[in-house]
């Protein structure tokens, strides 16, 4: 019998990538929608053809399901889980988990009492690049992984859109996240968390750094460096102002893990994934960084089984959040007197 699955926040991520996959899985039924907007709602019901679609939460998961998928935004992600739990639903969660540290306990505590399965949506661990790093690293092929340089610079689809008035306004999607706590905490958290997955480390320390292109209280451009306590060291970069206004924008996606033995190497716009020691190069099959089919099949099979040893958990989601939240507010922090002379001088 199919999975009953009710999903809550009808946004561009539930649009292109949660909705497809899901509603492609076999063993996997779209029951119900749920969001505050109207329109947006009965948009996705049409589009996905969803029997249920509630802008009341109760009358939502009263619908008939057996898991809810959380794409809303990440603050409403905890009282979203709330009700979920209040059902004995289990739970699905776009990342980050939770604003912070705080709601990201709560979600895992009230998960944990109520007896229900709570994962964390990082579906770049199910992309087959992903699948195949975790697999050479596992089998030690280019030796030890000394160091790891994890690379997304782009411009979180542009500052600006034209609007049905043709006139040039601020892109609403960047816009919330950058008010979300920038791009650290929104994409960050997937470097974080491969990192500690490839490795099966934890991170003992971290140090970061940030940069400001604009006025926001988070910055677009920022740093992680990550000691894990194997001995490893992970860089993350990642940024939402590269290239942010510019007319033909480029962009970097890379995985770098360097071995005692050897480099594995990815790059997303060259489709290349290779492994470089001492006999030569190889060349192995590359793909893009997301799986949303994957990730809904390991959803699916958990759904069944009552457990999952596939897909990150609440707490693989807090120990990524937990990182990317306490530094980006350490690097608000260091800076916060020059930014707020600076918009007061231009007020």
């Amino acid at each position: 019998m199919k999975k009953r699955i009710g999903l809550m926040g009808c946004g561009m991520v539930a649009g292109y990538g949660h909705l497809p996959a899901l509603c492609g899985n076999a063993d996997l039924e779209l029951r119900s929608l749920f969001d505050p907007d109207e329109e947006r709602l009965r948009a996705r019901q049409q589009e996905f053809g969803a029997p249920g679609a509630f802008t009341d939460e109760e009358a939502f998961f009263q619908s008939g399901l057996d898991a809810v998928v959380l794409t809303s935004p990440a603050p409403c992600h905890l009282d979203n889980l709330r009700g979920a739990a209040r059902h004995g639903l289990h739970v699905l969660s776009e990342k980050p988990l939770a604003m912070g540290e705080g709601d990201s306990l709560e979600m895992i505590r009230l998960a944990d009492e109520a007896g229900i399965m709570l994962f964390t949506g990082f579906d770049y661990r199910f992309s087959p690049v992903s699948q195949q790093i975790h697999r050479l690293v596992r089998e030690r092929a280019v030796g030890d992984v000394r160091s790891l340089r994890l690379i997304y610079i782009w411009n979180c689809h542009g500052k600006y859109r034209t609007d049905d008035a043709g006139q040039r306004v601020e892109q609403e999607r960047r816009a919330g996240r950058m008010l979300e706590g920038g791009p650290m905490v929104d994409c960050g958290v997937h470097q974080i968390d491969l990192a500690r997955w490839w490795l099966n480390s934890e991170v003992s320390r971290w140090t970061a750094a940030g940069a400001w292109v604009e006025e926001y209280d988070a910055p677009d451009h920022m740093y992680v460096h990550l000691d894990h306590e194997c001995g490893a060291h992970t860089m993350v970069e990642i940024s939402y102002s590269y290239c942010h206004t510019a007319a033909e924008p480029i962009h970097h996606f890379t995985y770098q893990l360097i071995g005692t033995e050897g480099l594995i190497r990815y790059e997303r716009s060259g489709h290349l994934l290779e492994v470089r020691d001492a006999t030569g190069t190889r060349q192995l099959p590359a793909a893009g960084e997301k799986n949303f089919e994957g990730m809904y099949a390991a959803f699916a099979r958990a759904l069944v089984r009552g457990s999952s040893q596939e897909l990150p958990s609440g707490g693989d989601g807090l120990a990524a959040t937990r990182i990317a939240r306490e530094a980006t507010e350490q690097v608000m922090a260091r800076r916060q007197p020059q930014a707020t002379d600076r918009r007061q001088n231009s007020a």
